[in-house]
């Protein structure tokens, strides 16, 4: 029996669907821009200086703005507005950003210094073998680090905005980091070269961050000139930050180890296992992403007022959506991964080589996007109930193995002839799994149970469809194969989804019943 309150469930899911529709418009706007730049670059040297260089900022901003500050300043923030104590709020928000921009200036100015070293001994060895390629991913680490500080306050924005359930221009920003990447390319880089997309993604940084600004101004809010180092807020945010913070660092480090061990495989290796992430992540970012997002400030206002039963429902809700979205996305990416790469990349520099080694990563990488998408689900609800210990623990455990897998599977890969890149790709997807079944275990614990049933209902409805929506992907993909990959990509992606939809329409799941309800109450409202 469900105890979600249909206030909250309507406000989710309202909230879903405007960040679902940001998100989708943002991997457009991301895919444009994979577009543009395996054209100009494809899969050689230059772009495997860039995938690892760019890994430095990425790190950065992740570990120290990214979803550590994230999962710790949103609860405590929301708290803050629910017990009206609007005043401390925005000083806690004024601390934070002081601390995330003394931070990161710091840091980036120390790995400006010791950026050959740190290419050389610890991200990407395997380049030494090429001084002149080596030497650009120096240059480019030390162009992009700007971007750090960037993305750090813009991910604080993006908190402050989520705490007033403001999620449709925060979810937009993504989309001015990647036309700032489009303009680099298209714009900077017939001059500049690879340089050109290194400021893009400065660029597209500093429009990520600007483009909320009006928004955060309409907030009412003030800043302090504060470190807020006797705020009890501010040390809340910092203990429930530490844990995730070591919990961010292990994740990183299995980029870094991919990376490492890709540089040391054949030329295209790094840049095939990163194209290939994006692209498993395209789908998990505009099913999961969109869903947690929404989710979380109504969780932790659950919990803030001591509503369990709803923290409960509302997240066996989501649970069920992100499942009923991600199950087929995961079959579609694996049955039509070549036709869509070739599809979405194969032209210019990017040769039918360079499509053979992604659609291989994401061969493996899309084994694994249920286990992602679930888990960005359970991990905001663990947040959202100010226990960060927890997913951080199963986490650290699930990256070491991930490390462990990543050398033993690359090994096995190379044994058996296989691509070893294929291996890094298994071995993310395997540990990630194993995370999200010890969360859910953890999850149904702790709230004294999960709507097991009504999860399982919903998955088992949910695989019946997607069985036959693969059988239907594998027979057209064996009768068009071959052909134009508009016909077979573009075309089986259109069947699946509609194949998909008459199976859960058939089947009476919850969900498609109430879109359709939804539907025919706005078209009356129309017609009316």
């Amino acid at each position: 029996m469900s105890t979600e309150t249909p206030s909250a469930g309507r406000q989710i899911a309202r909230a879903a669907g405007l960040v679902m529709a940001a998100f989708v418009f943002s991997q457009i706007a991301g895919l444009v821009r994979q577009i543009v730049i395996t054209n100009a670059f494809g899969t050689g040297p230059e772009m495997d200086a860039f995938s690892a260089a760019n890994r430095v900022a990425e790190t950065l901003f992740t570990l120290v703005a990214g979803g550590a500050l994230g999962s710790a300043f949103i609860p405590t923030f929301t708290e803050l507005l629910t017990k009206e104590k609007k005043r401390e709020a925005w000083r806690l928000a004024s601390a934070v950003g002081n601390w995330v921009l003394i931070i990161l200036i710091a840091l980036s100015v120390l790995i400006a210094i010791f950026a050959p070293q740190i290419v050389r001994h610890i991200l990407a060895p395997g380049f030494a073998e090429d001084p002149a390629l080596e030497a650009l991913t120096i240059h480019l680490v030390r162009i992009m680090l700007p971007s750090a500080a960037l993305f750090g306050l813009s991910g604080l924005v993006m908190g402050i905005l989520n705490s007033h359930q403001v999620f449709f221009v925060p979810a937009l920003t993504p989309s001015m980091y990647q036309i700032g990447m489009i303009f680099g390319v298209l714009v900077l880089s017939p001059r500049m070269g690879i340089d050109g997309l290194a400021w893009g993604v400065v660029m597209g940084a500093a429009a990520h961050l600007l483009l909320q600004i009006p928004t955060l101004l309409k907030q009412g809010g003030g800043y302090s000139f504060t470190l807020g180092l006797k705020m009890a807020p501010v040390r809340e945010v910092v203990r429930l930050m530490g844990p995730r913070l070591l919990g961010v660092a292990v994740v990183q480090l299995n980029f870094w180890v991919n990376i490492r061990l890709a540089s040391e495989m054949q030329e295209g290796s790094v840049t095939g296992v990163t194209l290939a992430f994006i692209l498993m992540l395209m789908p998990q970012a505009a099913i999961a992403q969109s869903i947690a997002t929404a989710a979380m400030p109504t969780l932790a206002a659950q919990y803030a007022r001591g509503k369990l039963d709803e923290v409960r429902s509302s997240l066996a809700g989501s649970t069920r959506g992100v499942l009923l979205l991600s199950i087929p996305a995961s079959i579609g990416l694996i049955l039509l991964r070549e036709p869509i790469v070739t599809l979405l990349y194969q032209r210019g520099e990017f040769t039918a080589h360079s499509t053979t080694l992604v659609a291989w990563a994401l061969l493996w990488y899309a084994a694994g996007l249920v286990g992602h998408s679930v888990m960005e689900v359970l991990a905001r609800a663990f947040y959202a109930l100010h226990d960060t210990k927890t997913p951080v623990i199963v986490g650290v455990i699930a990256m070491s193995l991930n490390v462990a897998f990543s050398f033993a599977f690359a090994a096995l890969f190379r044994q058996i002839g296989w691509m070893p890149h294929g291996g890094l790709a298994l071995a993310n997807s395997l540990a990630t799994a194993l995370e999200t079944i010890a969360l859910l275990v953890l999850m149904r614990r702790r709230l004294g149970g999960l709507e097991g049933r009504r999860i399982l209902q919903g998955a088992l409805k949910g695989t019946a469809a997607v069985a036959v929506m693969g059988l239907v992907l594998w027979g057209w993909s064996s009768y068009f194969g071959g052909r134009s990959a508009w016909l077979v990509g573009g075309g089986g992606i259109a069947l699946g989804g509609v194949v998909y939809g008459l199976m859960v329409v058939l089947l009476k799941v919850e969900e498609a019943k109430d879109a359709l309800n939804i539907i025919q109450r706005r078209l009356q409202g129309v017609s009316g």
